[in-house]
């Protein structure tokens, strides 16, 4: 049920990231639950779980240091409340499978300071709330899931009624309704209609054109070895049948035990299908591209770990080489790739805290959805972590400015959190879709201005919408414009804006940096 659910979610992530709020090309909501998920999967697959308490503890496990972005998380809380609840017992009756949702739903909006109706956690809720409900009298698990499952899709369908930036995007909410595709998952793997992953799955989505960090030749993501053991297929048979998963097959037969070695982007179909006929053991799954990339953007990108114990120690997040080279002047020890389109997961965080010696580590998430990873990583690692909640790069690069290395970490953290309010940020990027917001009528295509965390400009023009977001981002009390200009623009491209900005404003510093950034032709700090 739990592969099935994460396959479902899989085959439907595309339309998950499309419901996206802002028809911006970055919606990464079913992305993250994907991945999240799926993490909890290669746990629950690495061992021979065979009870229900060690299933819900694997994928607990796997999806808390999966977890990316706060669909992500959240998702991974609704996990970490269903095994909590399931963990002592043997087998699951109705009543058991609803305290189990109402007590994912507790645990989930326990986990978010300001949790917001609408969203993934009303879904989780109402379903949760409805499953109590009528357990008692429907001991039928199948006609309860059923109502169940109905219930997900009546809360989900009324998610615009209860916020309205969904109503006015015409959009139901794409956490709610990843959570809908993997109920629907499980329970049709309950009914025995198993979902097969329809297209091909890959843990690490290329986001930078950087040849240095590129991973585009691993055409199979997943290293993927284990050990069967049975008396009812031959080696022979078992390589014809997992051949298509992949390729570098080896198979090796001896006596009972066959030997099983391939790369694939769907371990756990090969897995499923070797399980059919016997006991696996000795399961090894490793990520060629993490491997390759790691995530954290080494050699130009990241400085050596410093041997010696330091009092701060710094972690980054940064979309795009130029960027990343900015924070890393500022002396940012560890700089991880990601922001939009690929949020950095717990476990990635994690990874970097342990490789930094230092009394005190200071974590600048730079993007609102990448907050709640970096918090869920403070809570498990034993070391001082402090989270500020930079939600935008200049955010990030303003707060490092308020740094002083002489200061106690409590009046740096309150120096940093107050700089953050100091600077402004505007986006300029294009649309994924036909929308209307905020009395803008926006098509497909067009370049559209995003100021301050709403869409305040759309146009035909980069230049124009540039110019007009930058009016709105400027008040009396600014003294510096900064542009960084992303993958797709140039320096005299730049140059050119940027003589009509300082003619416009000639009272005001205008300052241009290569970013490097996907997706965003512009990213504008106004300070």
């Amino acid at each position: 049920m739990v592969l099935s659910g994460a396959n479902n979610l899989q085959n439907h992530k595309e339309l998950v990231d499309k419901l996206n709020v802002f028809p911006v090309p970055d919606g990464d909501t079913g992305t993250n639950m994907s991945l999240t998920i799926q993490s909890a999967v290669m746990e629950v697959m690495k061992e021979s779980n065979t009870t229900i308490k060690e299933i819900g503890k694997a994928a607990s496990k796997g999806s808390l240091m999966g977890a990316r972005g706060n669909s992500g998380v959240i998702l991974s809380q609704l996990l970490r409340g269903f095994a909590k609840a399931i963990e002592d017992k043997e087998k699951l009756d109705t009543k058991d499978l609803a305290n189990a949702l109402k007590q994912g739903s507790d645990t989930a909006y326990k986990a978010v300071i300001k949790p917001i109706e609408g969203t993934i956690l009303t879904v989780a809720r109402e379903t949760g709330d409805f499953a109590i409900k009528i357990c008692q009298k429907e001991k039928d698990i199948k006609k309860f899931m059923e109502k169940v499952l109905g219930e997900a899709n009546r809360s989900l369908e009324n998610t615009p009624n209860l916020l309205k930036n969904l109503k006015e995007a015409g959009v139901v909410d794409s956490g709610g309704k990843g959570l809908v595709c993997i109920l629907e998952g499980a329970y049709k793997a309950f009914i025995g209609e198993f979902v097969e992953r329809n297209i091909q799955f890959s843990e690490v989505q290329e986001v930078s054109k950087n040849t240095e960090i590129s991973t585009d030749d691993i055409k199979f993501a997943y290293c993927t070895e284990f050990i069967l053991d049975t008396d009812k297929i031959d080696d022979s048979k078992m390589k014809n049948l997992i051949q298509n998963h992949g390729d570098s097959l080896i198979v090796v037969g001896d006596d009972s035990l066959i030997k099983v070695h391939i790369h694939t982007n769907n371990p756990g179909i090969v897995l499923q299908e070797a399980i059919k006929y016997g006991q696996l053991d000795k399961i090894k799954i490793d990520n060629m591209k993490i491997q390759h990339k790691n995530i954290l953007v080494e050699d130009d990108y990241v400085r050596e770990e410093s041997k010696e114990m330091k009092e701060y120690g710094f972690i980054s997040i940064a979309m795009g080489s130029g960027i990343t080279s900015i924070f890393k002047d500022f002396g940012v020890d560890y700089v991880i790739e990601g922001g939009q389109t690929m949020n950095p997961s717990t476990e990635d965080f994690i990874q970097a805290i342990d490789n930094i010696n230092a009394n005190n580590i200071i974590i600048l998430p730079n993007n609102s959805n990448v907050i709640m990873a970096a918090n869920q990583a403070k809570e498990i690692s034993d070391k001082n972590i402090i989270v500020i909640p930079s939600k935008t790069t200049p955010q990030g690069f303003s707060a490092l400015l308020a740094f002083n290395s002489e200061a106690d970490s409590e009046s740096n953290q309150k120096a940093m959190n107050y700089a953050l309010e100091n600077v402004k940020t505007g986006q300029i990027t294009f649309a994924v879709r036909d929308t209307s917001m905020n009395d803008i009528d926006i098509k497909e295509g067009d370049i559209i201005g995003i100021g301050e965390g709403k869409i305040q400009e759309a146009g035909k023009s980069i230049k124009d919408v540039t110019l007009s977001l930058i009016d709105k981002l400027v008040d009396e009390n600014s003294e510096i414009i900064t542009l960084f200009y992303g993958e797709e623009l140039n320096e005299d491209d730049t140059n050119e804006l940027r003589k009509e900005i300082e003619e416009k404003y000639d009272d005001l510093d205008v300052e241009v940096y290569c970013g490097n950034q996907p997706l965003y032709y512009y990213i504008i700090s106004v300070e």
